[in-house]
């Protein structure tokens, strides 16, 4: 064995094909480029968004209002979704880990309780934040509303 066996391992170099390295490689002439124009030229670069003169899309749409980047959004659970799993389950504390095991709210949201039905239960509820109804509610059947 010396150097002019050497070779590298199967499956190691992977070459596609140089383009623009004269007639012999198959791809001379025009390197893929086709035939004159802008983007046959050396130098080229296309400005992201650019429809030939046309009038871009993102200058066509009209824009109105605006995006609040501090907005929190809630993952809404009504009263009755809480009534119905103590009922299942027969537990007195509810929290957004238990909401979350049973499929009602992602690991990242952000829980809102919502007043919408009915809740006999005597509830001991945890979330990020409640309506006014929803607590009231949940004071009136002896539970207590606590915001994490």
């Amino acid at each position: 064995m010396d150097l002019s066996n050497l070779k590298p391992a199967e499956g190691s170099v992977k070459r596609e094909k140089r383009i623009g390295r004269g007639e012999g490689s198959g791809r001379g002439g025009t390197s893929t480029k086709g035939h004159k124009g802008q983007k046959s030229r050396s130098g080229y670069s296309r400005t992201a968004g650019f429809e030939g003169g046309q009038m871009p899309l993102q200058r066509r749409v009209p824009k109105f209002g605006f995006k609040n980047i501090n907005r929190r959004s809630y993952k809404g659970i009504n009263l009755d979704v809480l009534q119905n799993l103590s009922e299942k389950t027969g537990v007195t504390s509810i929290d957004v880990q238990m909401l979350v095991g049973a499929g009602f709210a992602s690991k990242n949201d952000l829980v809102k309780i919502l007043g919408n039905g009915t809740l006999d239960a005597k509830l001991e509820v945890k979330a990020h934040a409640f309506s006014k109804t929803a607590q009231e509610s949940i004071e009136k059947s002896g539970g207590s509303a606590v915001k994490i």
